[in-house]
C-alpha cells in the first residue's frame, strides 16, 4: 500500500473506534403546548403524560400508580389539548385535574 491510502486507512479506522456522540435534549414541562403534545413533535405523548403524572402524584406525595387512571388522565388531556390547542399542556392538567 502507499503511503496515502495506508493514512486514510488509519483515519477512517480511528473514526470508526470513537463512539458516536450523543445529543443531550432537554424539555421544560411546562412551555409544551397542547398542539406539539397532540401532533408528537416533542415526543411520544405517553412520556409526558406519564412524567406529569408523576409530577402531579408526587406533588401529593402519593407513590401509587394506578395505570387506569393514568389512561384516563391521558386521554383527558388528549381530549382537552385537542379542543385547545393554544393552551399548555400544564394548563390541561390543572383544567381536567389528574387523580
Amino acid at each position: 500500500m502507499t503511503l496515502p491510502k495506508l493514512a486514510l486507512l488509519g483515519l477512517a479506522s480511528s473514526l470508526l473506534a470513537v463512539p458516536p456522540a450523543r445529543a443531550q435534549v432537554t424539555i421544560d414541562v411546562t412551555k409544551i403546548t397542547c398542539e406539539q403534545f397532540i401532533s408528537w413533535s416533542l415526543t411520544d405523548p405517553r412520556y409526558i403524560i406519564l412524567w406529569l403524572h408523576g409530577y402531579t402524584n408526587g406533588k401529593r406525595n402519593n407513590t401509587l400508580i394506578d395505570q387506569e387512571q393514568l389512561k384516563e388522565d391521558g386521554a383527558k388531556v388528549r381530549d382537552y389539548c385537542r379542543s385547545n390547542r393554544t393552551n399548555s399542556v400544564m394548563q390541561a392538567v390543572e383544567a381536567v385535574g389528574f387523580k
